[in-house]
């Protein structure tokens, strides 16, 4: 198939408004088709986008305009439907999770396995500037990440109580339906999957499950927090990450990351590298298809000969004479919307990417079915009080997908 790849369209809500806009302008791809439950939401959808309306999603199987199917109906019903569409020729690009069981996405990734077709999971965390810079920076500036903590006090303003959002069988809760986000960022720039899994979670006194929280064992001695609390108003969110390297500390603020600041000691190569950040800010931040703007920046204060030569720390001596600090910066809280964007922009492009020449997507369905692996253990651990174990994993070679 040649560009430009017509996409049909699996559900036309907000989201699906939000990734029209934030991918208008690709020439290698247009919107050909739109199917939705509700026909006026499907009708209203393609006249925007200058589209066809479609009865049902099984149409775009059959519609020859169609090589890319884009799914955004709630969690429940993305197995199915990228399964359907894999095996009908189509490539898909699936808004997160996967699927809302380990089983299910495992599905899902034989299925893509089978096909041949590229899938892409909306997982849009790996496509974000700050995140990708921090990964350049490990192995030099960073060492081996030896805590991930990720907090989340999100907002539940416009999610009633009749909102799907609450159902476990539709969204899969909220380990799921949100947490893959941050299982599979820890998966990132950890370089490593986790062993083990433990959880807990609250309810209201309704029984809603409103706060949840996780940790993960990865090998090398890193543990991995994630709390996810859906209880705040919109102007009372707030999110933050933290990396603890060692001699280093990196915190990242937003669910959708748009400031960073690494704090840390480190040696002459470190403190001169981070002398020449300010420069590197675009090598630094360099991601296909997103679009950098004049707010991303890197700013940083070196103090050399700050303290004694040498430190100990976890049994081990480091030469850090240096003091550093770096603000990686995208806009700041300002830029959430356009930084959103343009992460999902190029998500899409590396979906078109994999399509024209074939390059493994950086969000594929074997990350897609890790994070639902990783989400759904949490989520039977929170339920019964165990410890679920996670180990082996499959090597990177081996085509068999695990459903644990």
């Amino acid at each position: 198939m040649t560009a430009p790849l017509g996409v049909g369209l699996v559900g036309a809500g907000g989201f699906a408004r939000f990734l029209t806009r934030a991918v208008a302008d690709l020439p290698d791809i247009r919107v050909v088709a739109v199917a939705d439950s509700d026909p006026s939401r499907a009708a209203d959808l393609a006249a925007t986008t200058d589209s066809r309306a479609v009865p049902r999603w099984q149409d775009l199987l059959t519609d020859p305009e169609v090589a890319v199917v884009a799914i955004m109906t709630p969690p429940s019903s993305h197995a199915a439907i990228a399964i359907a569409a894999l095996e009908g020729g189509r490539h898909v690009w699936c808004e997160k999770p996967l699927a809302t069981s380990a089983a299910a996405a495992a599905d899902v990734c034989a299925a893509a396995e089978r096909s041949g077709r590229v899938l892409v999971v909306d997982h849009v965390l790996r496509y974000n500037p700050l995140l990708r810079a921090l990964g350049r920076l490990q192995g030099s500036l960073l060492g081996p990440l030896q805590r991930f903590a990720f907090e989340n006090d999100a907002s539940d303003e416009d999610l009633d109580s009749g909102h799907w959002f609450w159902e476990e069988d539709t969204s899969g809760g909220i380990l799921v339906e949100h947490g893959v986000h941050f299982f599979d960022a820890a998966h990132l720039l950890a370089g490593s999957l986790p062993e083990a899994v433990q959880a807990m979670s609250v309810s209201r006194p309704d029984g809603t499950v409103d706060l949840v929280s996780a940790t993960t064992r990865h090998p090398g001695g890193l543990l991995a927090g994630f709390s996810h609390g859906f209880s705040h108003a919109h102007r009372c969110e707030r999110q933050l990450m933290r990396l603890d390297h060692g001699t280093a500390e990196v915190r990242v603020e937003g669910w959708i990351p748009v400031r960073a600041v690494l704090d840390g000691w480190t040696d002459d190569a470190g403190a001169d590298l981070v002398a020449e950040l300010p420069q590197r800010a675009a090598e630094l931040f360099a991601v296909d298809g997103y679009r950098l703007d004049g707010r991303a920046a890197v700013t940083v204060e070196v103090q050399r000969g700050a303290g004694a030569t040498t430190a100990v720390g976890r049994g081990s001596t480091h030469v850090v004479p240096h003091h550093v600090r770096a603000e990686l910066t995208l806009g700041g809280a300002a830029a959430k919307e356009q930084v959103y964007a343009e992460s999902v922009r190029a998500a899409v492009v590396d979906l078109v990417r994999g399509v024209t020449t074939g390059t493994a997507p950086q969000s594929g369905a074997r990350e897609g079915w890790a994070a639902v692996v990783v989400a759904d253990a949490a989520r039977r651990a929170a339920a019964d009080g165990t410890t679920i174990e996670l180990d082996p994993w499959p090597s990177a070679t081996d085509r068999l997908v695990r459903t644990a």
